[in-house]
């Protein structure tokens, strides 16, 4: 994910079309597109600079929780394109670097979170 405008749009804070929610080490950010939904959701991870001062270990966290997305999103992708976030933003808030052992389960976890979640077409547009 890559544009300014989307970026902005998941963290506008108070804004009602963003849903949240916390699961070690991550809290995840995303969006519903409710007119025209894409078909493959667009992924963010975000690790703060303040926290890992050396860029060496937030592509190291960067790494491992993309390979552990990649491996893993077919579930996700196998819901109907309505039924799915069209943007996801992974916020790591761990405050030291965890093993791919960790962060793996996590991104698991989160993506059947993210598959139960009621469907977008039962959302009020707002």
């Amino acid at each position: 994910m890559c544009s300014p405008r989307i970026i902005g749009r998941l963290f506008k804070r108070g804004s009602p079309e963003v849903q949240t929610f916390y699961l070690f080490p991550f809290r995840l950010l995303y969006i519903y597109e409710l007119q025209s939904p894409a078909p493959f959701p667009q992924v963010l991870f975000s690790i703060s600079k303040k926290q890992f001062k050396k860029a060496v270990d937030r592509n190291l966290i960067r790494r491992r929780s993309k390979e552990a997305y990649r491996l893993n999103k077919a579930s996700l992708l196998s819901l109907p394109s309505s039924s799915r976030p069209s943007y996801i933003a992974f916020l790591y808030l761990a405050k030291e670097i965890t093993s791919y052992d960790v962060i793996e389960p996590a991104i698991k976890q989160s993506l059947k979170r993210l598959e139960k979640l009621p469907a977008a077409n039962s959302r009020k547009s707002i």
